[in-house]
Formats: structure tokens, sequence, C-alpha cells
């Protein structure tokens, strides 16, 4: 049996950090469910998609009663968002149900057993460990991680390639058709290591990794690497296979060299985007002496036209992209 009271704002937080790789339909429902975890005065909440766990933990001030119980995890998140943050919360669950109470509202939710939660196990592998901090981590992956294939055959490419190598982190993703790469200067000299991560994991630290300089230790093995941030712990499995030659891909013989307001050539972009062919989402990028013409048009002969003026000296330039890149 699990007995708990807390505060709201106690549970929600630590439950929000987790909810995000329940999925709403499974072949294995118990993967809905979000195992809590009473024991001490803490409460462990931990979700998993079989290829990532997340692990968010809830300091209480009463000792609850101890045990373990499965409840649908968007529920009772839904459940615990609609009351106020102040609001005193009983969750209490004995056979197949969980009783939420707050106020005068009461909710009767059905729970799986603990027993049947499909935990990750540890690797026993020889791993190895360092410390970044949360901000630099953060941003390397905020900068790449569109360029992460979805559900490509190539698996590798599903993810994003993290580098650590002496004093500097790199994170590179590619999705066959464009490529992105970071790279962050660290304070210290680490071991190096590399692992391609899935891309669930790199969306999910995203959202849980701080603006700071508080650390997140990684722990890498032959194929799991362990994130902990905080009362946070994310573990999840390494994407096996050989992530391409990404230096080779990198052009460095370009002669022709132009620096743009990112924030202006974005808003021209935006608009001329308007006019792009839905399918082809194609932009003419027309470079001339301190000038840069962005052209869209459509099947309908419709176009679109945008002059920047620009410090440009170099030759005359006509080239295509994908606007959407």
């Amino acid at each position: 049996m699990v007995k708990i009271k807390a505060t709201n704002q106690a549970l929600l937080g630590p439950l929000q950090q987790v909810t995000g790789i329940v999925e709403r339909r499974h072949t294995l429902p118990i993967l809905s469910n979000v195992l809590i975890s009473a024991s001490g005065g803490t409460v462990d909440f931990i979700a998993t998609d079989l290829e990532v766990q997340i692990t968010a933990k809830a300091s209480l001030e009463g000792a609850p009663a101890e045990g373990a119980v499965t409840v649908g995890a968007r529920k009772l998140y839904d459940i615990l968002r609609s009351l106020p943050d102040d609001a005193e919360v009983a969750l209490e669950a004995k056979e197949n149900r969980m009783v939420v109470r707050a106020g005068k509202s009461r909710f009767n939710l059905q729970t799986l057993a603990a027993a049947d939660f499909p935990r990750m196990v540890d690797s026993k592998d020889a791993a190895r460990s360092l410390a970044l901090p949360q901000k630099a981590l953060k941003h390397a992956l905020g900068l790449v991680q569109f360029a992460m294939a979805v559900q490509d055959i190539r698996y590798y490419l599903n993810g994003v390639l993290l580098s650590v190598e002496k004093d500097t982190l790199r994170v590179v993703a590619t999705d066959g058709h464009r490529l992105s790469y970071a790279a962050e200067k660290l304070d210290h000299e680490l071991e190096s290591l590399e692992a391609i991560l899935p891309r669930k994991t790199v969306l999910e630290l995203i959202k849980l990794l701080s603006d700071t300089d508080d650390p997140v230790s990684l722990t890498i093995g032959s194929n799991q690497v362990r994130f902990s941030l905080g009362g946070i712990e994310i573990v999840s499995k390494i994407v096996e296979g050989k992530f391409p030659d990404y230096l080779k891909v990198i052009p460095t013989t370009h002669k022709n060299r132009v620096s743009l307001d990112r924030v202006v050539l974005a808003q021209s972009l935006n608009r001329a985007a308007i006019l792009s062919n839905e399918k082809i989402r194609g932009v003419r990028l027309v470079f001339t002496k301190n000038a840069l013409s962005i052209i869209c048009t459509n099947n309908e002969q419709e176009e679109a036209e945008e002059s920047l003026t620009i410090d440009y000296d170099g030759d005359p330039l006509d080239i295509g992209f994908n606007i959407s890149y």
C-alpha cells in the first residue's frame, strides 16, 4: 500500500519532469504509467519508453507509507496540474486503485502492479564518468537538434553524436540532407569519449537541463549513458553504429564568405517563404557586390523577392536551398 501526503507543488514538479517521455498509446499498457515508489522521506517518479528512463525525486516532510505502484502518468499529471499549487494532496493506493484527494475533490484511478513495470537494467560494464556545466550541454544540443533524422533506416542518424576531447565538447547531427555542428569550450580537460544519443533523449535533455553552471554528470558505458542533474536521473540506451565522418563533409576550401545579421535574414526568409512552392520549398540566394536577393516562386508563377544590403566583395553567386532548412 502506498500513502502519500504533500503539497501539490512538491508532487507536480517531479511528475512533470518524467511525463515528457510517456506516449499516449502503447502496445504495452504499463508504459503509459508512471512508477511511484515511496521510501523514507522521498518519493521517486519513474517513467520509461524502453529506450529512455527518467527518475525524478520529491522530498516530503512527513514519511510516506513505503511501497510502489504504477498509475496513468498523463491522467495523474492533468489532475495535479488542475489543482492549486498550495493544495494539500493525498495519494492512497491499495489493491488495483488509487484515490487522489485534494480539498473537496476526489479522483479514483486504476493502477497496475509495480512488479510489472519494465525498469531499465543498469549496465554492468566498465563506464567512464565526467561532469559538464548544464548550460554548455543544453546550448550545444539546442543548436544542432533540428538536423536529427526522424525514423531514418540509417538508425545512427536518429540522434546526436556527443564527443568530448580534452577541453572541447562537440555535438553533431545530420539527416543526410543537412548537417549541424556545435562546439563548446570547457573549463578543464576531460577524458575523451564518444556516443550517439537517441533523438528522444536529446529532446528531453534540452527540456530538463538548466541555463546555469550547475553540473550534469555523465556516465557512459558500451551501450548505456546515465545523466544526473539535481534530483533527476536519465538513463538512455546508446545508438549502435558508426556516425558518418562529419569532418570530411564540412567544406574547408570555400573562398566566398559573407556575414549577415541573423534576425534580418530570418525575417526576410520568412516573408519570401509565403510564396514558395509548398512541396519543393525552394529559395534562390543571389549574391552580387554588396547585395543579396532572396527569391521564391510557386506553381502559380507568383514571386517574392527580398533585397538586402550586405558587405560582400566575392564572386557573383546564384545558389538554391530548401527554405525550411
